[in-house]
């Protein structure tokens, strides 16, 4: 994964700091046995989610590949296989 950057984006990493909160938020309400709070951290995490997501869309994520970069791994693919 390391080579992939997976999960090493301001996206990626904006959105689990957010859940991360909400669940914390969430757990310490439900053991002070307030709903309301609970719904507010249960709330967070899913607002982690979507600002994860927008902010992928507006190209913080993982880059896409270009159909180039797609090519030219099959190229070496289909070279190391014809080589061994």
């Amino acid at each position: 994964m390391a080579g992939s950057s997976h999960g090493h984006t301001p996206a990626a990493w904006t959105g689990s700091i957010i859940a991360f909160i909400g669940f914390c938020v969430a757990g310490v309400f439900m053991v002070a046995n307030s709903p309301a709070g609970f719904w507010a951290g249960f709330a967070l995490i899913l607002l982690g989610a979507v600002v994860g997501g927008a902010m992928k869309m507006a190209g913080l994520g993982t880059p896409n590949e270009s159909d180039e970069v797609l090519e030219a791994r099959d190229r070496a693919a289909a070279r190391e296989r014809a080589a061994v």
